[in-house]
């Protein structure tokens, strides 16, 4: 199987994803059964270090790019991270480096804030055209708008933002979420 595919079967067994905000988070997330983790800390000097770590423990990694110091947001910058931090994948809320993470071999998720139809609409537009490989929806709060989208692309739905307990994870997934991404290391037990 490839990375996608790995991913995607990965997703549809744990149904939630680690959101990894600070260092000490490392060791909780090691400490649970969730396979996959969105990094959302760390710099360009750390950044391979962590990878590193998680990976030595079979999980799936995803860089938050806008998140990590240092990284550009291009070519050369996603270049970089394919060749020598070497992570699953990457989060994004720019689409225009899906294509660059998918060329480099990168899982690709684009992040889609629903802040108005109108971002909703274009956000839509722009995912048809990208492709990404999932699309993660914040906040995860509104299942009505879950559902609507879900409808309207064939692209697996991962939600995450103000998840506050267990009810808010059912309920996204009820609506439609392949799965439901998380701060809440309290969360992460399964």
């Amino acid at each position: 199987m490839n990375k996608e595919a790995d991913f995607l079967q990965q997703l549809g067994q744990d149904r939630l994803i680690a959101s990894i905000k600070s260092p000490k988070n490392l060791e909780q997330f090691l400490e649970t059964e969730i396979q996959a983790a969105f990094l959302l800390t760390g710099n360009i000097s750390v950044i391979k270090r962590y990878v590193d770590l998680l990976k030595q423990h079979n999980r799936m990694v995803f860089l938050h790019i806008e998140k990590i110091p240092g990284i550009s947001y291009d070519r050369e910058g996603l270049k970089f991270l394919a060749k020598f931090v070497k992570p699953t994948g990457i989060v994004t809320t720019k689409s225009s480096l899906i294509n660059y993470a998918k060329q480099e071999g990168l899982v690709a998720i684009q992040r889609l804030f629903l802040v108005d139809t109108d971002a909703v609409a274009q956000g839509l537009k722009t995912v048809q055209d990208i492709k990404p490989d999932a699309l993660e929806l914040m906040p995860g709060l509104i299942p009505e708008m879950i559902e609507k989208i879900v409808k309207k692309t064939s692209i697996p739905i991962i939600t995450g933002g103000l998840i506050q307990n267990e009810s808010h994870i059912q309920a996204a997934l009820k609506a439609g979420a392949t799965a439901v991404s998380t701060g809440k290391s309290w969360l992460w037990k399964k």
